[in-house]
């Protein structure tokens, strides 16, 4: 019974962590605990790959020189064509004006400010050519850091702006030629805090053996 009352409690916090792990982008510059990275790290090889293959790869970078050069290729990418592009975008369905605003501002603040966070982990895969299929081998592990991270107070955010300028920012991290990345996750203790995320309700966006159907609870 014992046993069981905690799986219960265990299964509790973790809903409760999915429910409240948001895109923390302001981050602190203070120095993260690298036993606190190890774990986030531990949580992403849990994940399953494809043939469990394991053929993911996870750069840590520290290196203010390396975060210096690809945040000026992230920030070029967002004022060149992500912030346009958003700027002229109506908010997705559900979201106010006022909260779309206010992501943009954080967009824009980790835009500036990326490099100053104090750890990067980027997520990679070996393999030439990446097709459509490939992020089912390395993104169950980026969710998997995400949620780590938050379980251990920290904040993080999955972003891949950076891809706009994809070739140079690989010679930037010093990836060999058949090794690619699939996304930034920089890593700090949050400026903010946590809290519930806002999603659009199920009814909207789950349907029922055909598409169109509602799905029957």
């Amino acid at each position: 019974m014992k046993d069981a009352m905690t799986d219960e409690t265990h299964g509790s916090d973790l809903f409760e962590i999915i429910r409240t792990t948001r895109s923390m982008r302001r981050l602190k510059p203070d120095p993260v605990p690298n036993e606190l990275i190890r774990k986030i790290l531990e949580a992403g090889v849990c994940a399953p790959t494809g043939g469990n293959m394991q053929r993911w790869r996870f750069l840590v970078v520290r290196d203010a020189g390396i975060k210096q050069t690809v945040g000026a290729l992230y920030k070029r990418a967002w004022e060149e064509q992500v912030a346009p592009r958003y700027r002229s975008a109506e908010p997705a369905l559900g979201t106010s004006r006022e909260r779309f605003e206010r992501m943009l501002v954080a967009a824009e603040y980790l835009a500036n400010h990326i490099h100053e966070a104090p750890v990067w982990i980027v997520p990679c895969l070996e393999g030439a050519t990446p097709t459509r299929t490939s992020g089912s081998s390395i993104y169950p592990a980026v969710q998997n850091m995400l949620l780590a991270a938050r379980a251990l107070g920290l904040g993080a955010t999955l972003t891949t702006l950076y891809m706009q300028f994809e070739k140079e920012a690989e010679a930037a991290l010093s990836l060999p030629s058949d090794v690619h990345s699939y996304a930034l996750l920089p890593i700090g203790y949050p400026m903010g805090r946590f809290g519930p995320v806002r999603r659009v309700p199920l009814s909207d966006v789950v349907f029922g053996d055909r598409w169109g159907q509602p799905c029957r609870d």
